[in-house]
C-alpha cells in the first residue's frame, strides 16, 4: 500500500509540474476559398499567426502535389508572428480546373492568393513574403515580379525554365528585394539555377544548398532544419 501511495504522489508531482510548463504556441488553422480573375474557386488554409498584425506568406506546392505539403512549415511560421497562406493551384487538391494544360495561367493563382491577404486586416501590408517549390517557385518569381508588396522570396528548387515559364526577366524585374534560393546537391538543373539566380538583380541573395535532399518540397522531408530555415528568413526579411 506504501508504495502505491508513493507512486501515485509521484504522478501527481510530475503532472502538477507539466501543467505549470508554458503550452507552445498554437496556430489556429482555417480553411479558405479563393477566387481567380477567370472565375475559378482555389481551395487554401489560412494559419493565423500567433501575433496580429502580422507579415504574411504565401506557400505554393509542385506540380501534382497540394497545398498539404506546406502544411508544417505553415504552422511553423504561424507560431514565429508570420502568417502562412497555402493553398491548391487550379487541377490540384481540392481545387477546381484543369492541371497541366495552362501553367502560365497559375499564375493568376498566386495573384488570387495575394488578393485574399490584401482583405486580412490582421496582414501588414506591404510585408508580404511567397514561398514556392519546383512549379510553385516559378510561379513566386512571375507573380512577384509586379508585385511591390511582395518583399522577399524563397525559392526551392526553381528553374530557369519550367516547360515554358522562363523566370530570368521576372527575376530581374524582382530586383533589389531579398531571395533566398534552395536547392540540393544532387539535383543539377535546380543548382545551376540556383547560382545563376544568384547573379540576378542587385540586391540581397541567399543560397542554401542541401546534400542529397531531393526536389521541391521533398526536401522539407528529407531535411527537417530546412522549415526553421524558412522561418528564419521570412523572420530577417518580414518581421
Amino acid at each position: 500500500m506504501s508504495r502505491l501511495r508513493t507512486t501515485c504522489a509521484v504522478v501527481v508531482t510530475v503532472a502538477a509540474f507539466l501543467a505549470l510548463l508554458p503550452s507552445p504556441p498554437l496556430s489556429a488553422a482555417q480553411r479558405v476559398t479563393i477566387r481567380t480573375e477567370d472565375g475559378l474557386m482555389l481551395s487554401g488554409t489560412w494559419y493565423e499567426p500567433s501575433t496580429r498584425p502580422a507579415p504574411a506568406v504565401v506557400l505554393i506546392h509542385m506540380f501534382q502535389r497540394s497545398r498539404r505539403d506546406w502544411d508544417a512549415a505553415a504552422s511553423q511560421l504561424a507560431a514565429a508572428g508570420i502568417g502562412a497562406l497555402t493553398f491548391d493551384l487550379r487541377g490540384h487538391g481540392e481545387s477546381v480546373g484543369a492541371a497541366g494544360q495552362d501553367l502560365a495561367a497559375m499564375v493568376q493563382d498566386v495573384k488570387a492568393a495575394r488578393r485574399f491577404l490584401v482583405t486580412r486586416s490582421d496582414v501588414v501590408q506591404g510585408r508580404v513574403g511567397i514561398a514556392g517549390a519546383s512549379l510553385g517557385a516559378n510561379l513566386a518569381v512571375l507573380a512577384a515580379a509586379d508585385d511591390q508588396a511582395v518583399v522577399s522570396l524563397a525559392l526551392l528548387s526553381p528553374s530557369l525554365d519550367y516547360r515554358g515559364l522562363r523566370i530570368e526577366a521576372a527575376m530581374k524585374k524582382y530586383g533589389g528585394r531579398p531571395v533566398l534560393l534552395v536547392a540540393s546537391d544532387e539535383d543539377s538543373y535546380a543548382a545551376r539555377t540556383a547560382r545563376e539566380l544568384e547573379k540576378a538583380g542587385s540586391g540581397k541573395r541567399e543560397t542554401l544548398m542541401l546534400s542529397q535532399a531531393g526536389h521541391g518540397t521533398t526536401m522539407l522531408v528529407r531535411n527537417p532544419e530546412l522549415a526553421t530555415s524558412l522561418v528564419d528568413w521570412f523572420r530577417r526579411t518580414l518581421l
